[in-house]
């Protein structure tokens, strides 16, 4: 029992440690943004290497890294237009790592350094654009139930993805008899999905009042960030498990590395922002897919 209480203070005082900085640098937006979603990407690609080595690929640190500091500054002053140019112009320094200082296997190598900077990188870069998000709106920490505030917007994504974790946990722990992926996640169960599930939707009905967001939107982002929340960490499971190992480090005592913190994240920041971004802040998805279709069934003449 000792035992067991020494383990989740060591959680908790973890878990304070990272979250009250992450949280002020959230509040601040900006520079302090950027630094925090630096770190996470340095120490989760530093991660994804290691773990990667146990498979016997050798992506490259250096290039993941140079590639998300490219990134990085493009996104940070809102460069989008030359991100393709930064995509294609990376991939190909892959490509030319490995033919230069590479070792076999090639192709591996070549795809899980692109993937590097992909999943460890642009996805939660994603979090810069999440919190600027209509920011000319935002008035204060006071002041959320503004209509479109990235701030808002975070702290409904970050709420619902702890009660996802949490309810997960404690239902499949109650009530979970199916496996929902065996293979990957042994204890995992669709019995705490549903429940984790559950849980994220009345989060996001709860912070959305606040927020001043339509119960429909509520619904459907409660929904989309409980599905991708679950589907982060199996993806990181499947990473783990595939290569060999338990955690992805013991970077964080009494929660294991640094990925096994942030693997929920990875895939929800981007779905979430760009449902925000195209389906909360600007109609102009729906109103260019009305015009897709009606100009799909003018040229057949209906």
């Amino acid at each position: 029992m000792n035992l067991s209480l020494s383990k989740n203070a060591t959680r908790v005082l973890t878990g304070c440690g990272i979250g009250i900085p992450a949280l002020l640098c959230v509040l601040h937006g900006g520079i302090a943004l950027l630094a925090l979603v630096s770190i996470v990407i340095y120490l989760g690609s530093k991660e994804y290497v290691e773990i990667l080595k146990n498979k016997g690929f050798f992506p490259s640190f250096k290039v993941i890294i140079f590639s998300d500091v490219i990134l990085a500054f493009l996104s940070y002053f809102n460069r989008f237009d030359l991100m393709t140019v930064a995509f294609t112009l990376c991939s190909i320094g892959a490509f030319i790592w490995v033919l230069f200082k590479g070792r076999q296997p090639y192709i591996a190598n070549v795809a899980t350094t692109i993937l590097g900077f992909v999943y460890g990188g642009w996805f939660p870069l994603h979090l810069l654009f999440l919190r600027s998000l209509n920011a000319d709106n935002y008035q204060g920490f006071l002041k959320l139930n503004v209509q479109n505030d990235g701030l808002g917007y975070v702290f409904l994504l970050v709420a619902c993805i702890i009660l996802t974790d949490t309810g997960c946990y404690y239902f499949g722990k109650k009530f979970g008899k199916h496996k929902l992926a065996p293979i990957v996640s042994p204890k995992k169960t669709i019995e705490g999905s549903i429940g984790g599930t559950f849980c994220a939707i009345v989060g996001a009905f709860i912070i959305g009042y606040f927020i001043k967001l339509a119960w429909y939107h509520c619904l459907i982002v409660g929904l989309l960030i409980a599905a991708f929340a679950q589907i982060g960490d199996l993806t990181e499971s499947l990473i783990k498990r595939d290569a060999g190992v338990k955690d992805s480090g013991n970077l964080l005592p009494g929660h294991g590395g640094f990925l096994d913190r942030t693997d929920s994240y990875a895939l929800t920041i981007p779905i979430t922002f760009y449902y925000f971004k195209y389906f909360v802040v600007s109609n102009q998805l729906w109103f260019d897919f009305i015009h897709f279709v009606k100009g799909f069934f003018h040229a057949l003449g209906l």
